[in-house]
């Protein structure tokens, strides 16, 4: 008996809708993986292959990576589950910019702050604001800023993590338990990097240490997130900027601290940590979830 075309593709996508998650985050590791991989496993980082990525040309393979990754992986499986309005829904989320300033202030002053008070405490010492160069700073930093956003990870990652996984994830898991798993599959995703000793140094250290670390680390920041886009509707967008202020400010305090300070994860564990536990205990683990429940087209 003949199979169609049609009946074919209907049953692979029904395979993949069973297990949605499942599905998104084989395809979000498979995807980055094998797009790491000249770079994870050549000279650069295990030297199992002969390959050598040129450092100019790193950015551009990691947002390849992960635009091929979290992003690829959240748009198809928005397709398999809700077909072309799934897509549209999602993708909608990322202009959902009605949400109130003070969620602006705290995404791109709050988390800095955050940053800025963790490495004080951490490294026992002012910043050295004076590194900075004075106000002309303020325009280099909003330029690789919207960089950091575009081909340093957050706005395709978010696609997948806060797109598509978290809001289902809440619904079996809870607020808290999605943000406990999703933040330990986030930092398990980054695990290949690893095996680059430059990025391993640059992200809190190598080792089996380096790699908890950074884990937990990972758990703190997605419990902060997770409150974000909870009380901002399900704004994606708010969720790229909470994550941009991270990955953009970590550069700043490398300006204005001592480098043992910021190649540590512990700064950024001080600081979300402590942060992540006030929400945790002041929402009794909701994490704002009440008011995206109110907002029946929050998602």
């Amino acid at each position: 008996m003949t199979v169609s075309p049609g009946r074919q593709r209907s049953e692979r996508t029904g395979v993949l809708a069973r297990r949605p998650l499942v599905a998104f985050f084989v395809m979000a590791y498979a995807f980055s993986w094998i797009v790491w991989a000249p770079w994870t496993l050549g000279q650069d980082g295990a030297g199992l292959l002969p390959t050598r990525i040129d450092p100019a040309l790193v950015g551009y393979l990691n947002a390849t990576a992960i635009l091929l990754g979290p992003a690829l992986a959240g748009l198809v499986m928005a397709w398999v589950t809700g077909g072309g309005a799934g897509v549209r829904r999602l993708l909608a989320r990322l202009v959902r910019w009605r949400v109130g300033v003070r969620w602006y202030v705290v995404a791109l002053v709050g988390v800095p702050l955050i940053m800025l008070v963790g490495t004080m405490v951490y490294a026992g010492t002012a910043p050295a604001l004076g590194a900075l160069g004075g106000p002309g700073y303020l325009v280099s930093y909003v330029v690789t800023f919207l960089l950091v956003t575009v081909l340093g990870g957050p706005l395709f990652e978010e696609i997948g993590w806060r797109g598509f996984a978290l809001p289902r994830m809440q619904r079996s898991l809870g607020p808290l338990g999605a943000s406990l798993v999703l933040g330990v599959l986030w930092a398990l995703w980054h695990l290949p990097e690893f095996l680059v000793p430059s990025w391993a140094a640059s992200s809190g250290g190598g080792g089996l240490s380096g790699i908890v670390l950074f884990t937990l680390t990972a758990v703190t920041f997605t419990v902060v997130i997770t409150w974000v886009f909870n009380n901002t509707r399900a704004s994606l967008l708010l969720a790229v900027l909470v994550h941009s202020s991270i990955d953009t400010f970590t550069g700043t305090l490398g300006a204005i601290f001592p480098p043992e300070a910021v190649a540590s994860a512990f700064p950024y564990m001080i600081g979300f940590g402590v942060v992540a536990l006030v929400l945790v205990v002041a929402t009794r683990g909701r994490l704002g979830q009440r008011r995206l429940e109110e907002s029946p087209d929050a998602v």
